[in-house]
């Protein structure tokens, strides 16, 4: 005998869900815009004259692509303050989220800048622009708009990846649905309408995002 599903019951914890996914919504932001400005910033280093600090950039990438999100988090909530610096959940959070995207997104940029054509460089030389002024003005835009559709994915890879964080209790989206379910004992229902949710996020998201691509780069490939 199939078992009754009782969304109904679910009613007085709408404000547990909404709150969470707020929670989620502001992580996001935070995390997409600073991972991308680090990822930026990295691709840049990587792209230029081997240096230290490119070497330094290089083994953070390498780093953060292949350990899991959940051990970086962990790390950092765990690991930190054992040296002395101590943060909330809501920053150690943050902090994990940023520091994954900006790895990731230094790869994808970097993609992008390596197929630019070297007469940007040169045309740039030409027009009496600094390196920095060639990058930022004549480099970076093509390369960006090359490779936005799979900045996007990425930034909403992370945003995803944001359910791990409720592992150390920081109140996002899916610490409000292990706690209305272990009040409820409703795992189906509370489940479903919280994988409904990170779906119109991640839709809602994606739209947004694009959208802002084409304002900004015109047509996407």
């Amino acid at each position: 005998m199939m078992a009754q599903l009782n969304f109904s019951a679910l009613w007085p914890y709408w404000p547990e869900l909404l709150s969470g996914l707020w929670v989620t919504i502001q992580l996001t932001v935070l995390a997409t815009v600073g991972g991308v400005a680090l990822g930026i910033l990295g691709a840049a280093l990587r792209s230029g004259r081997p240096s230290i600090f490119s070497r330094v950039w290089g083994v953070y990438v390498e780093l953060i692509r292949n350990t899991p999100f959940v051990v970086q988090l962990f790390f950092i909530v765990f690991g930190l303050p054992a040296l002395g610096l101590k943060l909330t959940a809501g920053e150690a959070a943050l902090l994990a989220m940023l520091i994954n995207l900006g790895a990731y997104s230094t790869e994808i940029i970097r993609a992008g800048i390596q197929v630019t054509p070297r007469g940007q460089w040169e045309a740039g030389r030409v027009l009496g622009l600094s390196r920095t002024q060639t990058f930022i003005q004549v480099v970076l835009p093509p390369s960006l708009k090359r490779i936005y559709p799979a900045l996007v994915s990425q930034c909403i890879i992370v945003m995803l990846g944001s359910s791990v964080v409720s592992q150390v209790s920081h109140e996002e989206l899916t610490f409000a649905a292990n706690l209305i379910q272990s009040r409820t004992f409703l795992s189906f229902e509370v489940y479903l309408v919280t994988t409904l949710m990170y779906l119109a996020l991640s839709i809602a998201m994606r739209q947004l995002l694009l959208a802002a691509g084409r304002k900004w780069f015109g047509d996407q490939p």
